[in-house]
């Protein structure tokens, strides 16, 4: 959604969770919206939003709770994939090279 115009409605509604106590930078990565614009609403919108009208940060809390470890268990997923990935072509590798102990037996034809 980067460099899209935010109406003024989610604006606020982003301006709301901040207030409630959601982190800028989570909030940035949820939106995908630098946190700097992100901080320039607060600063815009902060005085004229009535406290009744900040939601409960318990909510809000729990979801992003379960977005944080949604994105540890993806980026250990990617990592662990990496590595296997890196592995495999290790083993690739070793297979294309013979040791020197099967080209002596190859090439003299003796069985140790």
């Amino acid at each position: 959604m980067g460099g899209k115009k935010w109406n003024e409605e989610i604006r606020l509604k982003i301006v709301k969770e901040a207030l409630a106590g959601v982190k800028v930078g989570v909030l940035a990565r949820m939106y995908d919206i630098h946190p700097e614009t992100i901080r320039t609403w607060i600063r815009e919108h902060r005085d004229f939003i009535p406290p009744e009208d900040i939601p409960a940060a318990d909510e809000h809390l729990q979801e992003i709770r379960r977005l944080q470890e949604v994105e540890q268990r993806y980026d250990r997923a990617v990592k662990s994939l990496g590595e296997k990935e890196l592995e495999i072509e290790i083993l690739r590798e070793l297979l294309k090279k013979q040791p020197p102990l099967i080209r002596e037996i190859r090439s003299s034809g003796t069985i140790y």
